[in-house]
């Protein structure tokens, strides 16, 4: 039998497990869409335990990063931001800009024989994200390269062969892990909250001097902001252009197609490639999870490990061929076209709207260009997340597709 899998991100090692299973170190293995949903969904049950939330002691700061926050704090703090993301305001306020960073970008990628796409979105996501942040003091070009080099620096333990931590080791990862953020605060973050406590702006920096937040605090929801508005669409908008120009009859379809044709295509994209391949929540109390009839019992203080990846390719959810890109499934009722990709329940990407705008922005404006590949990209993986990366995807303009 042949098996239809449309998948680029093909991660080593990945193989068929249980919907539900509690391995050897007592860390549960969720893989379903019905588990991970009702995780995700289940009010004051556990918290954030991912993107190294649970190395950071309570003490470092008077106030955790949003990403960090559970509960009432979470609840508030998503409220009092959520109209910077809301999607008639993403629609309304943002559009414009998009279009003009958008053309941009585009004429300078014509006006040379070849470019380098994951170099352009970075940029354009930086573009976009500065806005909604308040990160506008500063160049954007030397921006994009601080941020680059602080996201694709080494994490820690990648800085270690045996895993061994001798005090040299300690020191070189304080040194690659602290001096990006210094350089990034002290040119891009320091300039704009004095431009803002000097004159308030409609922006989320401006929102957090208003609840009294620190320089340092400030800085930290920056990079926050940052690894979620910039980083992750970058991701995106390389591994779609790749899929539609890999794909004549997509592409075509994508180009006709009305905003929400194109949104519909996008999205099966996006639950295909999940940009984070894992979310990690700890149970702060007993927990019942069913899975195809079966109940079990997460115990108050174990670690929930939600397998985005193969959630997203649940057949039992998305029918046929989950692994085949195939827009417009029949999915059961309240799932996104996108299933998990963007989370769910309190922690829900609220930048959903806001990414796949701006993606769908530039790509009406790259793919009509005639572009052929010319080094398809190399593809990496982030080990705490399980994302990937696209790196070095050059492409050459060529002849004009004519407008449908």
């Amino acid at each position: 039998m042949t098996i239809d899998n449309d998948r680029k991100s093909v991660r080593p090692g990945e193989a068929n497990r249980p919907a539900v299973e509690r391995d050897d170190d007592g860390v549960w293995r969720l893989r379903s869409t019905e588990a991970v949903r009702q995780v995700l969904r289940e009010r004051d049950a556990t918290t954030q335990a991912g993107f190294a939330s649970e190395t950071i002691p309570e003490k470092a700061m008077k106030r955790r990063p949003i990403l960090f926050m559970d509960g009432e704090p979470h609840r508030q703090q998503r409220s009092m931001t959520a109209r910077y993301f809301a999607p008639k305001t993403v629609s309304t306020k943002y559009r414009d800009l998009m279009e003009t960073f958008a053309d941009e970008l585009v004429a300078e990628a014509t006006a040379s024989d070849t470019f380098r796409l994951d170099q352009l979105s970075l940029r354009y996501s930086v573009e976009v994200a500065v806005q909604v942040i308040g990160l506008t003091d500063s160049p954007i070009r030397p921006m994009s390269r601080r941020l680059e080099r602080f996201f694709d620096q080494p994490s820690f333990d990648a800085t270690q062969a045996d895993g061994g931590r001798n005090r040299f080791e300690k020191l070189r990862a304080v040194i690659t892990g602290n001096l990006p953020m210094a350089t990034f605060y002290l040119f891009d973050v320091r300039p704009a909250i004095r431009a803002r406590k000097a004159e308030a702006q409609e922006d989320v920096i401006s929102h957090l001097i208003d609840q009294g937040y620190t320089d340092r605090e400030i800085l930290i929801e920056c990079v926050t902001y940052g690894a979620a508005g910039m980083v992750t669409t970058r991701e995106f908008i390389s591994m779609a252009t790749w899929h539609l120009l890999d794909d004549d009859a997509l592409r075509a379809r994508y180009l006709a197609g009305e905003e929400r044709e194109r949104y519909l295509i996008l999205h099966e994209i996006l639950r295909l490639e999940p940009i984070v391949g894992h979310l990690y929540r700890r149970a702060t109390r007993p927990l019942e999870v069913t899975d195809a009839g079966q109940t079990h019992t997460i115990a108050a203080g174990e670690l929930i490990d939600l397998f985005v990846r193969q959630t997203n390719a649940d057949e039992r959810t998305v029918g046929d061929a989950p692994l085949a890109l195939r827009p417009g499934r029949d999915l059961p009722r309240g799932i996104g076209e996108e299933v998990m990709s963007f989370g769910d329940g309190p922690h829900k990407c609220p930048g959903n709207s806001l990414a796949i705008q701006e993606t769908d922005m530039l790509l009406t404006r790259l793919l009509p260009l005639g572009l052929t590949v010319v080094r398809e990209p190399d593809l990496g993986w982030d080990e705490l997340i399980a994302g990937y990366s696209l790196r070095d995807f050059v492409l050459r303009t060529g002849t004009p597709t004519p407008a449908p």
